[in-house]
This record gives C-alpha cells, sequence and structure tokens, in this order.
C-alpha cells in the first residue's frame, strides 16, 4: 500500500472506531435540536445514543451484530444498549439502502423525511405481489394506534391486525414488508426486545402522517445534516461514497456534500472535524457482521484484499465479522460460546504482527468484558 493510502485508512478507522466522547452537535444538524442534557460518553445515560449518532447509525438487521458493532465503537456493556431500547433513547428502523439501521430516536423523524417516501416507493411492487393493495396497508395503518398500546412481536401485531379484518398471509413475507410500509410511514419502529431475539414494535409518538407520496427532492437541510453525519462517521469519503451508503441518486449526493460545508482533506474527499489518528498503534477491533466501515464505501479494495474479499462476503448479501487493524481487513472471526465463557476464534489472512496480536487480545478481552463471559483468543494458521 502507497503511503496516502494507509494515512486514509488509518483516519477513516480513527473517525469509525476512535475514543468514544459526547456526541457532537452541528449547526445545521436537526438532530441537534434534541434538546438540552443531551447523550453523554459511555457509562453515562444517553450513550448508546451518542455512539449510534456519531457512527450514522448501526446496520441493524443482525441485532447481535448490531450489538458488536455499537461494542467496536464504545459502548461497554450488551446491558447498556437493552436499557437504551427500553427508555426509548434508540430505535430501529429502515433508512438507508432500505435497510434497517439503529439510530437515535431523535434521528428518526429527519432520516424519515430523506427516505421514508422512497423506500415506500422502492416496496411498492413487491407489496403487489405479495397482496398488499393500498388499501389493504392503509386499513392496517389506520388500526395501529388501537392494536399497539403495548410493544408486540411481528407475530403478534399482525395477529392483531388479522383479528381486525386486515388480509394479509401471516405464513410468508407478507408481514415484513406490511412492517416496512407502517415504518416509512412514520407510524411505527423496532423498538425493545418482547422475548430473547424477538424485536418488539412500538408506535412513534405523533399523528399519522397523511397519504403516502411518491418521493421528492429531499430538504435541503436534511440533506447537508446526513452528508455531516455521514463525513463524520466515514470520512474522507466522497459524494459517492455517500450514495452508495444512502442509496440517495449520485446528483443528491454531490449537493448534498457541497452543502455541508465540510473541508476537503484530499482531492474529491472530505471529513468532519477531529483529531488526527494517534501515530502509536495499530488501531485493531473486531467488527460483527455487515459493520458499517465495510458497506460505508463505493469501493473497498483498499481496505480488503480483493484476493481475499470472498472469504469476508461469499456473496448473497452476507458480509462476514471482520478482523481489522489500521483499516485493513486482515481475517475474520466467529465466537463460539460456551457456559461463562466465549472463545474468539481468528481466521488471519496471513501472519499477524506482534503489535497486531496484542491489540488482537484486548479486542477479544473487550468483547468477552461486553457480553459478561470469560474470553480466550485462538488464531487459525492462514
Amino acid at each position: 500500500m502507497t503511503t496516502d493510502e494507509t494515512r486514509l485508512l488509518r483516519r477513516r478507522m480513527h473517525a469509525q472506531f476512535g475514543p468514544a466522547g459526547p456526541r457532537r452537535a452541528w449547526p445545521d444538524d436537526p438532530a441537534s435540536s434534541g434538546g438540552p442534557g443531551g447523550p453523554g460518553g459511555p457509562g453515562h445515560p444517553g450513550a448508546v445514543a451518542a455512539v449510534a449518532g456519531r457512527a450514522a447509525g448501526i446496520q441493524a438487521q443482525d441485532a447481535a451484530a448490531a450489538r458488536l458493532g455499537l461494542r467496536a465503537r464504545g459502548v461497554a456493556t450488551a446491558a447498556e444498549i437493552d436499557a437504551a431500547y427500553r427508555s426509548g433513547e434508540v430505535v430501529a428502523s429502515w433508512l438507508m439502502r432500505g435497510t434497517l439501521h439503529l439510530v437515535p430516536a431523535v434521528d428518526l423523524p429527519w432520516l424519515l423525511r430523506l427516505f421514508g417516501a422512497r423506500n415506500l416507493a422502492a416496496g411498492a411492487g413487491r407489496r403487489r405481489q405479495l397482496g398488499l393493495t393500498d388499501e389493504i396497508c392503509e386499513r392496517a395503518v389506520a388500526l395501529l394506534p388501537e392494536v399497539l398500546s403495548a410493544p408486540l412481536s411481528r407475530a403478534g401485531l399482525v395477529s392483531a391486525l388479522i383479528d381486525r379484518g386486515v388480509q394479509v398471509d401471516p405464513s410468508g413475507q407478507a408481514p415484513a414488508h406490511l412492517m416496512g410500509y407502517a415504518a416509512a410511514r412514520g407510524l411505527l419502529c423496532r423498538g425493545a426486545e418482547v422475548a430473547p431475539r424477538e424485536p418488539g414494535y412500538v408506535l412513534l409518538p405523533g399523528p399519522p402522517s397523511g397519504p403516502p407520496e411518491p418521493p421528492g427532492p429531499p430538504g435541503e437541510a436534511d440533506l447537508a445534516a446526513l452528508a455531516v453525519r455521514y463525513l463524520t462517521a466515514f470520512g474522507p469519503a466522497g459524494a459517492a461514497d455517500l450514495a452508495a451508503w444512502s442509496g440517495l441518486p449520485l446528483t443528491v449526493c454531490r449537493r448534498a456534500v457541497a452543502a455541508a460545508g465540510l473541508p476537503e482533506v484530499a482531492p474529491g474527499l472530505f471529513a468532519g472535524p477531529g483529531a488526527e489518528p494517534p501515530e502509536a498503534g495499530p488501531e485493531v477491533r473486531l467488527l460483527g457482521a455487515y459493520d458499517n466501515y465495510l458497506l460505508g464505501y463505493r469501493d473497498r479494495t483498499a481496505m480488503l484484499d480483493p484476493a481475499f474479499a470472498r472469504r469476508i462476503n461469499a456473496g448473497g448479501g452476507v458480509v462476514h465479522p471482520a478482523l481489522v487493524a489500521d483499516g485493513r481487513v486482515l481475517g475474520r472471526w466467529a465466537a463460539e460460546r460456551a457456559r461463562g465463557s466465549v472463545t474468539v476464534l481468528v481466521e488471519p489472512f496471513g501472519p499477524l504482527v506482534g503489535p497486531v496480536r496484542e491489540g488482537l487480545r484486548a479486542e477479544a478481552a473487550a468483547v468477552g468484558r461486553f457480553l459478561g463471559l470469560a474470553a480466550e483468543v485462538r488464531i487459525a494458521r492462514p
């Protein structure tokens, strides 16, 4: 790798996983209007929302992986995440690229202004295939305040709607798409689990929005806020990276990056304010599946050698947990639990130098503490 590539990856790594602290608020960021006494650092009330906001949302279609994503960015224990969900501090909804993301609850309204109508339009064809007509969806939406007086599982919610005459096939994909429709309309979101590994659905505060409309031009303030949040979490990055991460058109992302007004740190690449990464290192992280770091850029060849790419992303949209040091993916890993302990099994792509092994041992211990288990590391031969 060239010196410039190494520096780029170190800066991106530092933006993603650098020292945790109070969430930054930006003058043009709608999230900064969340009120006084905002989120604090890890171990304090609001820590999970602070980390999720600083990360521009955590990919959350895999709940366990989302927890590991928060851990890698500074959340100390899984119990903090459970508490944040229960308090309503964080929620999950379908946002960027139509994918489920965990975000601070205060951010959800402006993110839905950017992605709600787009996601409604994108799912229209599949809803028709599943028999979810506009009339059925609207009937379900109208009933949600009645049936969601308390959190319900998806199966429980669909059963309640069927009991009230909403025609939904509970055995196929229709329930999931109906939840996505209601979420895009700003009616519900995922909250705390109602049973182990069973997310609960809860109402969003406020009255139902009006009938769905085709996507229109996103508001400039919301676009600028998104670009600031993205470039602070992922920078140095450019408009094409923002488009790949968000699913918004490239022309829109170019406008958003220009409106953000952040410094250009390399040709076509922008970053939020912040300290340069420390020279001491390497910075090592054990990332969960579908981690933001591997999904946040148009081109990830600098961070993941194409010769090993299929060991991380074998196809079908699956992205395996990764060992990362100074921004480069050096292997993949898995957690093997036993009674009272967890073994971190690492499959490196090549020999790991001493400082990386030392950082890996520290990371494995941190994973164990996060899970409340004793931890050990086993490194396979490359």
